[in-house]
């Protein structure tokens, strides 16, 4: 008589253990990693889920309690920015970034002061010693007494430590340094990720403990590891800066607690990395005379508006191929506007060299700083400086028209607060009302902007602009 099957059925497949790809027949290279040997056998046992016991009644909506989704500061006002107020309990937060950027530090500086405040704090270290987080813990005044501190690479340990510890935050560094003995495959790989993060957010969610994971980026910017990572965590938080520039920028990719358009602006120092609640003055450079080259912007970064300098060099060129370099600019985008600039206002520009810059270390990439590029462009090509109490918004279109660009209100009032008096502005939006200080000066297209500007710098500047233009 044939026996009755248990309902499982052992299911037999090949996985790779560096990447996680998966195959119904085994081979001796992975098709996704092209590693070789690291496909190996594994029983997928597949039943039907019966149901269980439910733990806690559903409830109205109304009557749930939000005391456990309240936010508590972490001490560091421009982090607290982007995460939405603080660091809610049992939220796991994933801050990415490249090597070197400041996440240790900032993340150092953030378990002090939550540790000052009366709150316990575990932070795991597993890319460096002990005796190196504490020598830089010295070095940027983050010394706290319950700020406890753990040099291990492996899960079980570090489960280990926040059972005895009982942490109100725990902070990992990094989650691809963390490997699990009963997960196959070095630290790093994608089912150690997967396995070490699932793990860590059970804990993060049942013991009520926010945690926070440093995770690396490849070469194209996108967080090291599974794509599956950013979607378990409740918040990704990705930092930003060049190395070569002290300007930090903190932004939240996603956020299940709060907002996602919102910008830490930090200043990386010898002593550590500080919170600039005022950055504009950053993205401005001090000549004491008018430059030709230069135009002045409102960027927006999330919903905090940021005075920004644009400049721009077009010099005669001595190769058959005009260059176009760009610094924090949008090379595709500088090349529609020069087409724009020589096309609808007579400015020659192909046949040279052109090079364009943001001041501090700034990227802007948004369309409302299209107009700004475009004067600096005009200015340097005449070599005639603008005026210095002008700031200019507007996309430009490919037929030289100006369109309207999106928070006018307040981009002028950060603008004025800064000493600006003029602000060219697409002529759709002459209807906004501008604050105190500052006049708005509409214009339709290209060639009014810059006979505008022109008028703005004094009668010299504007028969210069004039005659180039005619």
């Amino acid at each position: 008589m044939a026996s009755r099957s248990n309902g499982k059925r052992a299911v037999t497949g090949y996985r790779c253990t560096e990447c996680g790809w998966s195959t119904v027949k085994w081979v001796g290279r992975c098709g996704e990693c092209q590693a070789w040997g690291s496909v190996t056998e594994v029983g997928q046992p597949t039943a039907r889920t019966t149901a269980a016991p439910v733990g806690e009644p559903a409830r109205p909506i109304g009557q749930v309690d939000m005391s456990r989704a309240s936010a508590e500061t972490t001490g560091v006002p421009e982090f607290d920015r982007v995460l939405g107020g603080g660091l809610v309990p049992g939220a796991v937060v994933l801050v990415a970034g490249e090597p070197g950027v400041g996440k240790s530090t900032l993340l150092l500086d953030v378990a002090a002061r939550t540790a000052r405040s009366g709150r316990t704090v575990l932070y795991v270290s597993g890319e460096e010693s002990a005796a190196q987080v504490r020598g830089r813990a010295e070095r940027i005044g983050a010394l706290a007494d319950r700020l406890l501190l753990a040099a291990e690479t492996d899960l079980g340990t570090v489960l280990g430590h926040v059972e005895h510890a009982g942490p109100d935050l725990l902070v990992v560094d990094s989650v691809q340094t963390i490997a699990s003995a009963e997960v196959d495959g070095q630290a790093g790989n994608v089912s150690q990720v997967r396995e070490v993060t699932g793990t860590l957010i059970q804990v993060a969610k049942s013991r009520g403990v926010a945690v926070l994971l440093v995770g690396h980026v490849t070469k194209d910017g996108s967080v090291a590891g599974p794509r599956v990572l950013e979607h378990l965590v409740d918040a990704v938080v990705q930092f930003e800066g060049d190395r070569h520039s002290r300007l930090r920028l903190v932004r939240a990719v996603k956020n299940r607690f709060g907002p996602t358009d919102e910008v830490g602006c930090f200043e990386l120092r010898d002593s550590g990395i500080v919170g600039l609640a005022d950055p504009s003055g950053l993205f401005l450079s001090r000549s004491a005379a008018p430059v030709p080259g230069t135009c002045v912007t409102v960027a927006m970064e999330g919903r905090r508006p940021l005075v920004t300098e644009l400049q721009s060099l077009i010099t005669a060129s001595s190769l058959p191929s005009p260059r176009r370099t760009t610094s924090g600019l949008d090379a595709s985008r500088l090349a529609m506007i020069l087409a724009v600039l020589e096309k609808r206002s007579g400015l020659p520009a192909g046949t040279r060299d052109v090079f364009a810059a943001t001041v501090g270390g700034m990227r802007v990439t948004e369309p409302a700083a299209d107009l700004a590029i475009l004067l600096s462009l005009a200015s340097s090509a005449m070599d005639r400086p603008l005026a210095r109490d002008v700031v200019a918004l507007g996309e430009v279109g490919l037929s030289g028209e100006l369109r309207p660009v999106p928070a006018l209100g307040p981009r002028l009032t950060e603008a004025a607060r800064l000493g600006f008096r003029y602000a060219l502005v697409p002529e759709g939006q002459s209807d906004v009302t501008p604050p105190a200080g500052i006049t708005p000066v509409a214009v339709p297209d290209v060639r009014s902007a810059v006979e505008a500007m022109g008028q703005l710098c004094g009668s010299r500047a504007a028969a210069a602009m004039e005659a180039a233009t005619a």
